[in-house]
C-alpha cells in the first residue's frame, strides 16, 4: 500500500487535469482495502474511489481520502463445455484483460478492445462498443464496503445494468470498492459484426470469416482512427451519452433533420447520435483555451495542455445548451463529475 498527503491527481486521471487529494492511498490487495476500511470510515461526500481515472472529470480538489484500486490478477476459475468463467482483479487493465482472453482462445470481449480504464470500472459504466455490452458476458462482481468493511458479491441481475449505467452509480453503492469481476466467456467464436462499420473494416482487409483476434484488431484500428489517444491528447473518451428518446420524438426530429442517426431500442425507444448533433452545432474541432472538442470525434472533449476541470466542464455545458436549443434534446455526461461544487 502506498500513501501520500496533499497529492497531485494529475497522473491519476486521463484528462490530466490538476486536482489535489488531502490523502492518497494506493491499494494493491484486498488486505490493503480491509486495513483502510478499519482505520477510516469512508465518506462519499468527501472521499473518492478511483480506478484508472478514464471516466472521471476532476473539477475540484478532494478534501478527504482518494483510494486508488491497483488490485490485479487474472485467472480461469472453471470450465464447462464451451463456457469458461474468468476472474480479474478490479485494478487490472481492461485492454490487457481482453488481449489475455484472446491469447487463451476465449471469445466474447473482442468487440470491447482498446476501451481505456480498469476491469473494476467496467461494470460501473456497463461499458460497450460495436454491438456488445459488458452485461452480455458478465457473471458477477466482488466488492468491499469501505464503510462497513463487509464483502459482498453481486450477480449480473443485481448489478441492474442499463445503457452506460448500473447499480454502482447509485448513492448506496458509492462506498463499494470493486475488488474483482467474473466473466463468462466462450471457446466457440460467434462474431457480432452488425454495428458501426465493423464488418466493412474486416471485409476491406479480406477477412470475410474473421477470427476473434481479427475482430479485435479491426476494432483497435477503427478506434485509433476515430478517437484521440489519451496518452497524447488527454481525454476521457465519449463525454456525452447518446440520448434515448421516445419513437415519436425521434420521428419528429427526423422530419426536421433527415440525416440524424437514429437507432431503435427496446420498449419503443430510440437512441440518437449525439456526435452528429454536436457537430451540426459547430463544435467539432472547436477550442476554448486549452479545453476543446476533438477534431476526430465530436463526442470527445480534450485537454490541449493546461485546461482545468472547471474549464472542461464549462465547455461541456455550452455544448449541451446548444444541442438543447437546436434539437430540444438534453445531453447527459458519461464521465463522473467530481468536485464541481468545490471548483473555484
Amino acid at each position: 500500500m502506498k500513501r501520500s498527503r496533499n497529492a497531485s491527481l494529475k497522473g491519476y486521471n486521463s484528462f490530466a487535469v490538476e486536482a489535489r487529494a488531502a490523502h492518497l492511498v494506493q491499494v494493491e490487495s484486498t488486505a490493503d482495502l480491509e486495513e483502510i476500511a478499519a482505520e477510516h470510515r469512508f465518506d462519499p461526500g468527501r472521499d473518492l474511489l478511483l480506478g484508472g481515472g478514464s471516466n472521471v472529470l476532476l473539477a475540484g480538489d478532494i478534501d478527504g481520502y482518494v483510494v486508488v484500486n491497483r488490485v490485479t490478477g487474472v485467472r480461469i476459475v472453471s470450465e464447462a463445455d464451451d463456457e469458461v468463467l474468468v476472474e480479474a482483479g478490479g485494478g487490472e487493465n481492461w485492454h490487457r484483460l481482453v488481449l489475455w482472453s484472446l491469447d487463451e482462445g476465449l471469445c466474447g470481449l473482442e468487440n470491447l478492445s482498446l476501451i481505456p480504464g480498469l476491469a473494476g470500472a467496467a461494470p460501473i459504466q456497463n461499458i460497450g462498443a460495436y454491438g456488445v455490452e459488458l452485461s452480455d458476458v458478465f457473471d458477477s462482481v466482488q466488492t468491499l464496503d469501505l464503510q462497513s468493511g463487509d464483502f459482498r458479491t453481486f450477480s449480473n441481475e443485481e448489478c441492474r445494468f442499463a445503457y452506460r449505467d448500473s447499480y454502482f452509480k447509485t448513492p448506496p453503492a458509492h462506498c463499494l470498492m470493486i475488488t474483482g469481476i467474473r466473466l463468462r466467456l466462450q471457446r466457440q467464436f460467434v462474431p457480432v459484426l452488425d454495428y458501426g462499420g465493423l464488418a466493412e473494416e474486416l471485409f476491406s482487409a479480406g477477412q470475410r470469416q474473421p477470427t476473434a483476434k481479427q475482430v479485435s484488431e479491426a476494432v483497435i484500428r477503427i478506434r485509433r482512427r476515430k478517437l484521440p489517444d489519451p496518452r497524447v491528447t488527454p481525454n476521457a473518451g465519449s463525454f456525452f451519452k447518446n440520448p434515448v428518446v421516445s419513437q415519436s420524438q425521434a420521428q419528429a426530429l427526423q422530419q426536421s433533420f433527415p440525416q440524424l442517426p437514429v437507432f431503435p431500442q427496446a420498449g419503443g425507444m430510440c437512441k440518437l447520435g449525439a456526435a452528429w448533433m454536436i457537430e451540426r452545432c459547430g463544435f467539432k474541432g472547436r477550442r476554448k483555451g486549452d479545453a476543446g472538442v476533438s477534431a476526430k470525434h465530436a463526442l470527445v472533449l480534450v485537454n490541449y495542455g493546461n485546461a482545468s476541470g472547471r474549464q472542461v466542464l464549462a465547455l461541456a455545458g455550452t455544448i449541451a445548451e446548444a444541442v438543447r436549443q437546436r434539437f430540444g434534446v438534453r445531453l447527459e455526461t458519461e464521465p463522473k463529475i467530481i468536485g464541481a461544487d468545490r471548483a473555484g
